[in-house]
């Protein structure tokens, strides 16, 4: 039976219900393959156009024509709203602001930075695989993005598991009251953070923004914070659940961990494996249409909002054979879109990447096939993340 609900005169088909909360996957492909272009509702009654398949999500990812600035909105964004001192950061910036940000960001991910960071990613899973007991999700991946992502901005020690749920419950809030009180709190903390860096800067990330705000006027202290705020909750978040979501899938899969565990060379595979099948965002970030743009035959007006269907084009049986399989054997293990594509392109594409490995190189002598049980998933239209994996008895 269709997911889809038949549409009124007033109103819009509504995807995202409950049956998309327990089956996104089956749901997505459901809409996949009966248009490559929906207008939908979201939960909160915001219209959107949603992409589904990969022949239109892969050029739109990079279309100036959609545009990340919520000035080009026809009607005002009902989405995930933050404040202006939050907001302020590469994911609603075009043309030069954009370029500005990231030539200033990028200068933390530089390919001798990121290699630099491999021992303590080392140090960090170790110390975390020497924890696990019980949870996968609460005693390896949350604490080990945590540790690394906080290392690079030197987060003090105290702070670091409260900023972590801050943003787990705004990415999938229980409550409006639950959204606001985080929201709240990550504000505060990287206020706190930004003033106590200022007055003694280090040699990390965050000293290196600072100086670039206070001396040379590069940024303004909103986008500072902004800063601040994307590159740690989305370092961490990203990791976190590509991670869980991977090791589930490897577990489930005896004949692929065995040959993985036997061939160190199927690792690079298997990272991009674990981001194509289980990279926890569902859609890429809301664009608005600059002009009337055709989309798969379809005109979508201007100041209109496309969500780009990230999960649904890396299943896109069109481009990835057999594709709900977990397989770390793909004959093009990186044509996947879960990074993103074009000028948005994942910063921090490198170093998660580097965590994924060491990470994985790290567990996979004590993985065993079906050594996990009890997968709790948190679900929204944006996201499909475990909150929790348990090990097996005797895993």
């Amino acid at each position: 039976m269709s997911t889809l609900t038949p549409p009124e005169s007033s109103r819009l088909p509504e995807p995202f219900t409950a049956a998309f909360t327990q089956r996104p996957h089956v749901v997505l492909a459901e809409l996949r393959e009966a248009a490559p272009i929906h207008h939908v509702a979201l939960p909160d009654g915001s219209p959107v156009w949603l992409v589904t398949r990969d022949a239109d999500v892969r050029p739109l990812l990079a279309d100036p024509r959609l545009s990340v600035s919520k000035r080009h909105a026809r009607t005002r964004w009902a989405g995930f709203a933050l404040p202006p001192e939050l907001d302020a950061n590469l994911l609603n910036m075009d043309g030069g602001d954009h370029l500005r940000l990231r030539r200033l960001v990028s200068h933390g991910f530089t390919p001798r930075r990121v290699a630099a960071l491999r021992g303590a990613i080392e140090s960090a899973a170790a110390s975390c695989a020497g924890a696990l007991t019980t949870d996968l999700v609460a005693e390896f991946s949350t604490p080990l993005p945590l540790t690394v992502m906080s290392d690079l901005f030197e987060v003090p020690e105290a702070d670091r598991r409260p900023f972590a749920g801050w943003i787990s419950t705004m990415l999938a809030p229980p409550s409006a009251r639950a959204a606001a009180e985080a929201l709240a709190g990550v504000h505060r903390f990287l206020l706190e953070l930004v003033a106590e860096r200022r007055a003694a800067p280090r040699d990390d990330l965050l000293s290196t923004l600072i100086a670039a705000r206070d001396e040379d006027d590069r940024l303004s202290e909103e986008e500072l914070v902004s800063l601040a705020f994307l590159l740690l909750g989305a370092g961490i978040e990203n990791v976190q659940h590509t991670l869980s979501a991977g090791l589930l899938a490897l577990s489930e899969e005896p004949e692929q961990l065995a040959a993985l565990q036997a061939e160190p060379g199927l690792l690079p595979g298997a990272v991009e494996e674990f981001l194509r099948h289980g990279h926890p965002n569902l859609v890429a970030l809301r664009r608005f249409a600059t002009e009337p743009l055709e989309i798969a035959g379809t005109t979508v007006p201007r100041g209109d909002t496309v969500l780009l269907g990230l999960a649904s084009a890396n299943r896109d049986p069109r481009r990835h054979r057999d594709p709900d399989r977990f397989d770390i054997r793909r004959p093009d293990p990186a044509a996947h879109l879960a990074l993103g594509q074009g000028v948005h392109y994942c910063l921090g594409a490198p170093l998660a990447r580097l965590e994924l490995t060491v990470t994985l190189s790290t567990l996979l002598p004590r993985l065993r096939p079906h050594c996990f049980t009890d997968p709790a998933w948190s679900t929204s239209f944006r996201s499909h993340a475990l909150s929790q994996l348990r090990l097996a008895p005797g895993a």
